[in-house]
């Protein structure tokens, strides 16, 4: 409702959509949008970003990356992973696994995180994606046990998680950004004050600190810079998508 709303207001600069990184999955997930992606909104700039955390229950064998697909390509197809839900980003992430490691999983939708922790810890399911501020908790305390990041550098939060990149899938990387679109054929005088406050924001001690607590890391940029990023996830997740045969719920 949110982005038709973007979609459909006054070009001037004073309507602006803060979305996650699933609106470059929406266009291939969902069959009739109230709305054109690439036609409807003007990006401003990306705002904050962070990886994806895979973690594995301590029954699961591999300590590695490389160890885990070794062990789930010997379960034949006997892996179960848990998702906050069907096209949802820890899906996704561990789709885009399965086509990069070559590897066979069953997925387990749930509805939301807070469902999937407990039958994760007791076993029912043995690995999960999700953010570092839900899952170092149980890390720390020896429930969980961390596996890998999805984005190109370690987070600085766990530095002693190496990516996945590291551990050898030279071309796995999920990062669950932010970004600030506003209502197309804005001008780009206006694009442009926008980006400039939206800098400054992103320079701000109190703003960067926030963003540490959440495992997440400001992402400065030209509007040009984001147009790019969307234009890749958009060919990226469709990919994943129609590899999946993933459908909206």
């Amino acid at each position: 409702v949110g982005s038709e709303i973007v979609a459909r207001a006054t070009p001037d600069g004073y309507t602006l959509l803060m979305v996650s990184a699933s609106i470059a999955v929406n266009p291939s997930l969902v069959r009739k949008l109230p709305y054109d992606t690439e036609r409807d909104f003007a990006p401003v700039g990306m705002v904050a970003g962070g990886p994806y955390l895979m973690v594995v229950h301590p029954g699961v064998p591999a300590k590695s990356v490389s160890e885990f697909i070794t062990w789930a390509k010997a379960q034949n197809g006997r892996v179960d992973f848990a998702s906050t839900g069907n096209g949802s980003p820890p899906h996704l992430a561990a789709e885009l696994l399965k086509t990069t490691a070559n590897i066979s999983m069953q997925h387990v939708p749930y509805k939301g995180g807070g469902a999937v922790l407990p039958d994760l810890i007791a076993g029912r399911v043995q690995m999960f994606f999700g953010s570092i501020a839900t899952l170092k908790p149980h890390v720390d305390s020896g429930r969980l046990r961390a596996i890998g990041m999805s984005t190109q550098k370690r987070a600085s939060s766990m530095p002693e998680v190496p990516t996945f990149i590291e551990s050898g899938l030279k071309s796995y990387e999920v990062n669950g950004w932010y970004g600030l679109f506003t209502t197309a054929k804005t001008s780009a005088a206006i694009i442009s004050k926008l980006n400039a406050t939206l800098q400054q924001a992103l320079n701000d001690a109190d703003t960067r600190a926030q963003f540490a607590r959440n495992g997440l890391d400001p992402l400065p940029g030209s509007a040009e810079d984001f147009a790019r990023l969307m234009k890749e996830e958009l060919a990226k997740w469709a990919k994943v998508v129609k590899a999946a045969g993933i459908k909206a719920e």
